[in-house]
């Protein structure tokens, strides 16, 4: 461009980038979660369960469950201009848990979902986050959009501290997935502040 001076033009600054693992036992909506918040088309790597893994999968509770992630989920939500939330899918299965080491290198925090069917399938992300010191929140998911317990009680059953906010959610529904993020992102901030 004529007249203009390449050295006063200024450079548009990247976005800050938050990196948040969606993590839980198997079958508990992560995939689904991921799916239904990103602006993107997320990257899936489902594959089809097997007769192989019958020994090996607990399937108690979800028997109509066809398909598994075993790597990673991907999404993005762009909040502004200078933020965007970049989601991290875990896989379920305990023989694909070696990999939540390396998904959560560089992750601020978490939501972990538990499925009120089957808790005993979150218990090990709880202890992942806690050991790790990484902040989280807890995602109840309604499935059939079912909350047979109160916030409270699954603290309790969980054994978790008061500043660990619980939420009933629907990972099927946005507007649901959204809010459980914004809780999450409200722990982030409310501990950067205390530092």
């Amino acid at each position: 461009m004529a007249g203009c001076d390449s050295a006063t033009r200024e450079k548009p600054e990247a976005p800050d980038t938050v990196k948040i693992l969606i993590a839980g036992g198997f079958g508990v909506g992560k995939t689904t979660m991921v799916g239904s918040v990103s602006e993107i088309v997320p990257l899936r790597t489902e594959e089809p369960l097997t007769v192989a893994g019958l020994d090996v999968d607990d399937l108690a509770g979800i028997e109509d469950k066809r398909a598994t992630t075993v790597a990673l989920d991907f999404g993005r939500i762009t909040i502004s201009e200078q933020l965007v939330l970049y989601l991290f899918g875990t896989p379920g299965q305990q023989r694909f848990w070696f990999m939540w080491n390396d998904l959560a290198v560089g992750a601020l925090g978490a939501v972990v979902l538990i499925d009120v069917r089957r808790p005993q399938a979150s218990f090990a992300a709880v202890d992942f986050f806690e050991r790790r010191g990484i902040p989280f929140v807890v995602g109840v998911n309604g499935f059939f959009g079912k909350h047979p317990y109160p916030p409270e009680e699954i603290r309790e059953s969980l054994a978790l501290p008061e500043h660990v906010p619980v939420l009933l959610c629907d990972a099927r529904e946005r507007g649901s997935c959204r809010d459980v993020l914004i809780a999450l992102i409200d722990q982030l901030i409310a501990a950067a502040i205390k530092e």
